[in-house]
This record gives structure tokens, sequence and C-alpha cells, in this order.
């Protein structure tokens, strides 16, 4: 691992911060652990943590021995000074006299102690950080050294890599009783220039930044050659089929056995995130892949993230792709029976009342393809196909259960409340337009990710990311059923699955129905019917490998049933679609796929334009006010308003086949 310390950078930071306040201390602070948290053999996803010792002035004046330590939710690779909040010294050092502080305490002494109340709790490996007594204190979670500590005879193994330049902590919960135990370990021989915490990670530390780095450095380099020489040779390699299944033929069954059944037909539903490369096929091609997945995590920090260990399922065999997902879910019904074992059985060993999170495996390795990270939201499937990858660097093994439920992460847990929509993939055709993308913009608020397909990928992008929430874009031309096929390809592709289609895109053509040639009259049905036909067979055929329901959202226009002069080739099209949307309801029901169509009018949109607007208006006589207004309510309907018709059809669990007429009232266009 190359050290990355840089003298004129750090002096740059150093002046840089200076300008904005920041003493010299806590800048080459931030600037250390960006280097260390910029690594992700070292850190990933929120993990490690760093701490310094200097002094800071409170509200009043007053200036206090303070440590400032890595924030709760900072990344350190991006970490600014504010994720370094300062704590007083002298309540943290008191502690250390005490016999026992809960975990509860334990963060209301520290909070109780911040200069800045605030600031973001500080890391609850805070008090290891203060017992310590050096200035510059560094943690993380080196892959290299999980190797070693997670071995059978890690004490031993330890000295032999290490020698006595690092002290042996056994393994202990983050929190009081780790800090009091690792500082003895330190009192007892204060030569050490570091600590290794078994089924941990590393410590090191020094009197100034660059020394407590480089020490960091050094001794993962010490870890990595030890590895590197002393690595146990390959497992023999699993036999696999002539013909692989591809990635996409299998994502969407494997992202439905993933989901959280709730009781008649509800789904808590899970977002896939496929990985691959070479490193990664490699190892889990290995015979004996099933051993390692139940051998557990390569650190206990790391079963917040994956749960107990990966799930490895059977290679897919491309010819026998039709009894895969029943071989899926067997090995997705064992994991859970075999995790709800693990959690009544350490549950009773004390009686702390805990509810038991939702028993589905985070990481899948497949054979042959390579693995599934899953998660509620796209970036927690993410971040457990990094944590695969360091999985499969670091020898697996340590006692998961008392993190996992650890106390404080479940008050974390149970403060990150879902959205309506979480864990689930809206694919929007027409979706840079009007409707399409304030579709988006509101399903994606509601927690969805989207797919947003329109005719030109540029503007695809930009309403996929004026969306937000990890959306795509996705180009294609809707009307050829090889594109349609490869947008909702591309959805699986990314998110394992598509669970709610809005069917939307259209466009218009004028002429009296007697006088529109055939050409114009087939380019309308193209587009507005047989596209909406195309999206909705591709959308069940992944849902139905899903088997967790589905979606079904039809945009059909109040000219589906109240046609408007010199407009039938638009309206004629869109009532094939309307009952197009009542057939899906009543061939898919029993699947618990539901259809559901919206009947809107007088839209400013890419179809209903400014130049159509005035040429509807003067068609009957009215102004463009009067036009867009022209209904019940007297007000102009807007886009917004019929993606709120959409995502409440999404959101009513028991509702299909309904028409949802969004055009502030039009007594001609009301079905009843």
């Amino acid at each position: 691992m190359k050290n990355l310390w840089n003298d004129a950078d750090a002096e740059k930071m150093v002046a840089d911060y200076a300008r904005k306040g920041i003493g010299g201390d806590l800048a080459l602070r931030v600037y250390t652990t960006r280097l260390l948290g910029g690594e992700p053999r070292l850190v990933l996803h929120g993990g490690g943590n760093t701490s310094c010792k200097t002094k800071a002035t409170d509200l009043v004046g007053d200036e206090w021995d303070v440590l400032c330590v890595k924030g709760s939710g900072w990344d350190m690779a991006v970490i600014e000074p504010q994720g370094l909040p300062a704590v007083k010294m002298g309540a943290l050092l008191k502690a250390r006299a005490l016999d026992k502080l809960s975990d509860e305490d334990m963060v209301a002494l520290q909070r109780s102690n911040l200069i800045d109340p605030a600031s973001p709790n500080p890391s609850v490996e805070t008090l290891l950080h203060a017992f310590l007594p050096h200035k510059f204190v560094d943690h993380t979670h080196s892959t290299a050294i999980l190797a070693i500590v997670d071995q059978e005879d890690s004490k031993p193994l330890i000295k032999t890599v290490f020698g006595d330049k690092m002290g042996y902590v056994p393994y202990i919960k983050p929190g009081f009783d780790l800090a009091k135990v690792a500082a003895d370990v330190y009192d007892a021989d204060p030569s050490v220039e570091g600590l290794i915490l078994d089924k941990h990670g590393i410590f090191t530390f020094g009197d100034d930044a660059r020394q407590a780095y480089d020490r960091m450095i050094h001794y993962v380099n010490v870890a990595e050659e030890y590895v590197a020489r002393n690595g146990k040779p390959q497992a023999a390699k699993a036999a696999l089929p002539a013909k692989l299944a591809k990635p996409g033929d299998i994502a969407p069954m494997l992202r439905g056995a993933v989901a959280v059944a709730r009781g008649e037909g509800r789904f808590d539903r899970m977002i896939s995130d496929f990985r691959t490369s070479d490193a990664i096929v490699d190892f889990i091609n290995s015979a004996k892949i099933a051993d390692y997945a139940g051998r557990g995590v390569s650190t206990p920090d790391l079963s917040i993230r994956i749960k107990t260990g990966p799930m490895a399922v059977p290679a897919p065999d491309a010819d026998k792709l039709g009894d895969y997902k029943a071989v899926v879910r067997s090995h997705v019904d064992a994991f859970v029976k075999d995790y709800t074992a693990y959690f009544e059985t350490n549950d009773a060993l004390d009686d702390v009342k805990r509810t038991m999170l939702d028993p589905m495996p985070r990481l899948t390795l497949v054979p042959g393809l390579g693995m599934f990270g899953h998660g509620r939201t796209l970036k927690d499937a993410k971040i457990a196909s990094d944590v695969g990858e360091m999985w499969i660097e670091a020898v697996r093994g340590a006692d998961l259960f008392p993190l996992e439920y650890w106390s404080l992460e479940q008050a974390k847990l149970a403060s990150n409340k879902p959205k309506p929509l979480t864990g689930q993939v809206v694919l929007i055709t027409g979706g840079a337009g009007a409707i399409g993308a304030a579709t988006a913009k509101l399903f994606a608020a509601n927690g969805a990710h989207a797919v947003i397909v329109d005719l030109d990928p540029a503007k695809a992008a930009e309403a996929a990311k004026a969306a937000g929430n990890n959306s795509i874009g996705v180009g294609a031309d809707i009307t050829k059923p090889a594109e349609m096929r490869a947008a909702f390809d591309g959805a699986v592709a990314v998110y394992g699955g598509v669970d709610i289609l809005v069917s939307n895109a259209g466009a218009a053509w004028e002429g009296r129905i007697g006088e529109l040639d055939d050409a114009t009259l087939r380019k309308s049905f193209e587009l507005n019917f047989f596209a909406h036909q195309s999206a909705a067979q591709n959308a069940v055929r992944i849902m139905l490998e899903q088997g967790t329901g589905g979606v079904l959202l039809f945009n059909t226009s109040k000219q589906a049933i109240n046609p408007g002069p010199k407009f039938g080739a638009y309206g004629i099209p869109k009532a094939a679609t309307l009952f197009l949307s009542r057939q899906y309801a009543l061939d898919y029901g029993a699947y618990g796929i539901r259809s559901n169509a919206v009947n809107a009018d007088r839209i400013r949109s890419g179809l209903l334009t400014d130049a159509m607007i005035a040429s509807r208006s003067g068609a009957r006589g009215v102004s463009e006010k009067e036009y867009m207004s022209g209904n019940l309510l007297g007000q102009e309907v807007t886009a917004d308003d019929v993606a709120q018709a959409f995502l409440h059809q999404a959101l009513a669990e028991r509702t299909t086949a309904d028409v949802t007429t969004v055009d502030g009232g039009n007594i001609a266009a009301a079905l009843r």
C-alpha cells in the first residue's frame, strides 16, 4: 500500500483551513483522515475513525483540552472539520475509573461534553481514543489485518507478524469495556506503536499526524506482505454448467426471493446491485464457496451491512432456468431459517428485549457470474457489494450477534424509517417530458429509484438527475421492441428488476378521421397503443419472475372516452390503451399485478405545446387561459397533478382496473 503523504498538500490544507479559523492540528487531522478514508482496503462506508487531542474554545470563550474524534455519519474519505466534533478531555479521562458504563450512558457522557452541542455523536470508540495518550490516533479495518486476526490462532500469529511493535487486544464489542482493556494493554507496554484488535482491526498512534499515518501504512504493508507470502493455496474449482445463464436472467427471481413478505400480497422489496470481476469470479468459483459463506463476516462491524455473511447459490444453467427460481427460493428459505435460529439462540442469552431484523441475505454469491448486493436502496445494495469485495479478501470468523443487535445500532435503524416506495423501481416512458419528469421526481421523493426512458438520451439523463435518488436515464425508441426490451434490461442490470411501470409516452396528430392517411394513423397506433403493449409485456415478464406482484400505470387521456374534433388519430389508439389496461388487470390480477389508467386532459407538455394550445383554443373560440381552465373547477391542471394521480394508484394496494380522471372536472369525460 502506497504512502500518500505529501508535504505540499499537507501545508496547503493547513493554510487553507487557517483562513477559515481552523487550527493546524485539526487541519492535519482532516488531511490524513481523508488519505486513510480514500483507500477501500482500509475503510469502507463510514467505517474506521481517527482523532487528535488539541484545544478548543467554547461559546463563552473558555478554552478546553479536547479530543476531536470522527463523528457518526461522516465518511473519512470526504470528512470536514465539523465531522470531528470536539469533546472535553477531562470528563472522558475520568470515565476510565468507572467499573462499568452502559452504551447509552457513554453516549450521554460524550454528548454532554461536546464543545458544540449541535455536533454529531462522537464515535463509539471515542473513549479508546481518549485513553491512549498520543496526540493523533488512527483506526482502520484493513483487509490484510483482518486476514490475520480472523485466524483461529490469531494471538501467536500476530506476534509472529508484528513482533513486539504492536500490542494485542482480545475481541470485545466496541465501547467502554474495549476502551479500558485497550488502554491497559498499552500501559503494560508503552513502547508499542499500535494495537491489533482481534477480529476487529488496527490502531496506530503518534505525536503528530504524519507519524500516526506512516505507522498505519507501514504495519498494513507488513500484514499485506505476510498474507501474500503465506496465503493458503486456492481450493479446487466447482464444476459449472456448459451454458451459464446471464446475470439479467436471474436478477429478477433473486430479487423477488429476498423481498420480505408482509402478508396479503404486500412486500418490502430490495434493490440488487450486481458486481463482477476476474478476482470475484475466481474466488466464488471455489468448490468450497458454500463453506466459506457459512463462516460469517471478516469483522463484526460488517454484520451491520451483510448480517451473518453471504448466501451462496448454485451456478445457473441457461438450459434449466425454469427450475432455477425454486432453487434460489430454497436457498433463501434455508438462510432465513438459519438466521432465525441464530437470532433466537443469541437473544435468549440475556433479558434484553429485541425485535428481529428482517432475515433476508444482503449478499448473494453466484458461481460463474459474480455477486449481488441487496439493500432497501441502491446505495445500501452497493455498500453490500463493496463489503462483499472486502469479505473476499479477508479470512472469515467472529462473534457477530452483539454488534448486529447492539442497542446503539438498533436505535439508529429504528429512526431510519423507509418511505412508501423505498426498495421499489419505477420505469417511466416519455420520462423526460413534463408529465414523465414530474412523475419521476415525485416517485423518487417517495423512495423509488426511477428509470427514465426517453427518445433523447441526454434529456433522459437530465431528468434522472433532477429526480434524484440514484435514478437513471435511458435513451430508447419505444416503438422498436428491441429498444424497449433493452430499456427494461437496463433497469434489471442496475437495480435487479422493475416493480412499477408508468407507460406515459405519447404524441398527437390532428386531422379529420376520414381524411387521415393510413401511414399517420398507423404511426399513432405504434406510439399510442403498441408501445404501451410492449412496455407492459416487458414489465409483466420481469414481475412474474420476481413473484412479488407489481403495478402497471397507463396514461390514456380523456380522448379515450371523450373524443375531440380532428383528434381521432390520437384518441382512437388511446381508447384501445384504456381497454388494454383493463385487460392486464383481468389477466394478471391473480399474480398480484395491478393495472390502472390515468385519464388526463389539457396538460402543458411536449404533446400539448403552446402552438397546439393556441390552435385548440382558436378552434373552440375561447382564449388560451379559458381553454386551459375550461373545467368545473375553473383551474388549469398541471403535470404535477397527473403525477399525484399515478402515485395514488401506485400506493392503492387494493385498486386495479381503475381509471382516474385528472382534468379539473369534465362531465363529458366522466366514466360514471
